[in-house]
């Protein structure tokens, strides 16, 4: 079952190998976690810093800031891989898309995306548990 849950992501996958190799030529760093391949740093982290980007999840591959940003948004950035894993080669253009409907609606592109809210959902769970909340019964 995994074989083809990484081959129904390959596509988008193909396209974040792409991004990464790029970065690497322009001094990034390469580490695998969590089963993702992650990048971060190098001159390209800064072009995303300045157009308010942190990270960017294509397939099985996340684009970040720095290393220590991927840690702090890896469960955020992990919702948009399993995101991927769902929607295959129709991830990019339906999260594309839902921010285009948003926008059209009057909303923000952006925080109203389904996609990202599906992501904020885990992130404000994440927050609770690190402050010790619990769930109410």
């Amino acid at each position: 079952m995994r074989l083809l849950i990484l081959l129904w992501t390959l596509p988008t996958t193909l396209i974040g190998i792409i991004a990464a190799i790029i970065w690497l030529s322009l001094g990034a760093k390469a580490r695998l976690a969590h089963g993702v391949l992650e990048i971060h740093g190098g001159k390209f982290a800064y072009w995303m810093m300045a157009r308010g980007f942190a990270a960017m999840t294509l397939g099985h591959v996340i684009l970040g800031f720095s290393a220590s940003r991927l840690e702090q948004l890896r469960s955020h950035e992990h919702v948009h891989v399993r995101q991927a894993e769902r929607w295959g080669i129709f991830f990019i253009p339906a999260y594309l898309l839902a921010g285009l409907w948003q926008r059209m609606r009057g909303r923000h592109i952006y925080y109203d995306n389904p996609f990202e809210q599906e992501a904020f959902a885990v992130d404000a769970i994440q927050i609770k548990r690190q402050a010790g909340i619990k769930k109410a019964p």
